[in-house]
């Protein structure tokens, strides 16, 4: 048996040297307890051989069963999985930090369960220590996760190296386990997240427009594409633009708001924003104003290539027409000329979708 240690510790207020301790702790093999956003969890080293037979001891978990590796960051995933898709980069947006575990493909044909939880001490404990932490819920088979750490003690008092008492979780049921490698995606156990909820929003494509400043022609695009889904009653794509340059937080310009405004939408709210990795990978499909975008866009991330096209010859145009030139600093009629070739482009881009 092992003498359990019982750390207070204040979610608002992480005292450092008890996040150090359990790092240490967990480095050296040790089992530490920590809360999430749903139930407490026992945090195991993965590399470490015994503190990993110790933890499928308590858990009897089979030998053909892994654990879930909790990470503090998104861009952890590329550590642990490969061939991460759009769908599942857009469930890492709309859902972590949060109660949802993802199965994602891991080398050698394995797959892998990551999760991020919401949960302030879990992410400062995981953002502390540099190998994979796995952390099933902490209890003993066939017993209740505990929501506190009184319920973790009630159970597993001597068998764990250290409890960091962060009071009571705020869920108080594990987490949705959806499985990414499959199509469509498939919910292996469903938590405190909805199924439906999860299973709609992976079955959803995304659209990015991409044009220089994200203040006209792909903002013009976005708001088309959305009001054609209205009309025709579609809920199975989403829509997002950004610029290969834009300056961030600009507004789109005066001619292209009041175009907008003319089709019954509301532009006002739009901030330009600029092309990021997350923006990509949560993308099925990246469709650019001119050829140097696309030409840019591949360069900056060449393992998307297949994903990133050029409006025009998406939709068919001939080469010589494919591009959409930029109204910035033209007459209102040019920005009229601009907004009715992207609405045809959008008729045409709808029909594909």
């Amino acid at each position: 048996m092992t003498n359990t240690k019982v750390c207070k510790i204040d979610p608002l207020h992480i005292e450092p040297l008890v996040i150090q301790e359990a790092a240490a702790v967990l480095e050296r093999g040790g089992l530490v307890v920590f809360p999430t956003e749903t139930v407490y969890g026992i945090g195991a080293n993965l590399l470490h051989k015994g503190a990993m037979g110790r933890l499928k001891k308590i858990k009897e978990r089979p030998q053909d069963k892994p654990f879930t590796i909790h990470i503090s960051d998104r861009n952890d995933v590329e550590k642990y999985a490969v061939d991460v898709s759009p769908r599942a980069c857009k469930l890492m947006v709309r859902f972590w930090p949060g109660p949802l575990t993802l199965v994602l493909c891991a080398p050698h044909d394995k797959t892998v369960g990551l999760r991020m939880p919401k949960n302030a001490i879990a992410l400062a404990l995981l953002g502390s220590v540099d190998f994979p932490v796995v952390a099933p819920s902490a209890n003993r088979a066939g017993q209740p996760a505990p929501r506190d750490a009184a319920g973790v003690l009630a159970g597993l008092e001597g068998l764990v190296d250290l409890v960091l008492d962060g009071g009571t979780t705020e869920l108080g049921r594990e987490s949705t386990v959806a499985d990414l490698c499959r199509l469509p995606a498939a919910i292996l156990r469903e938590g405190i997240l909805p199924a439906d909820a999860v299973l709609q929003e992976a079955s959803k494509k995304t659209v990015l427009f991409v044009c220089t400043g994200n203040s006209c022609r792909s903002v013009m695009a976005e708001y088309l594409l959305k009001k054609y889904l209205v009309d025709h009653g579609r809920k199975d794509v989403d829509v997002i633009s950004a610029g290969t340059f834009a300056f961030l937080g600009m507004l789109p310009t005066h001619e292209t708001a009041k175009l907008i405004h003319g089709i019954g939408l509301d532009a006002s709210e739009h901030r330009a924003r600029r092309v990021t990795d997350e923006l990509v990978r949560q993308s099925d499909i990246i469709l650019t104003m001119e050829r140097r975008h696309q030409e840019e866009l591949m360069r900056q991330f060449p393992s998307e290539a297949g994903r990133i096209h050029l409006l025009g010859e998406y939709i068919g145009l001939e080469p010589f027409e494919a591009e959409i030139e930029d109204p910035i600093g033209k007459s209102e009629g040019f920005y009229a000329d601009c907004f009715s070739t992207i609405k045809n482009a959008v008729q045409k881009l709808g029909a594909l979708l």
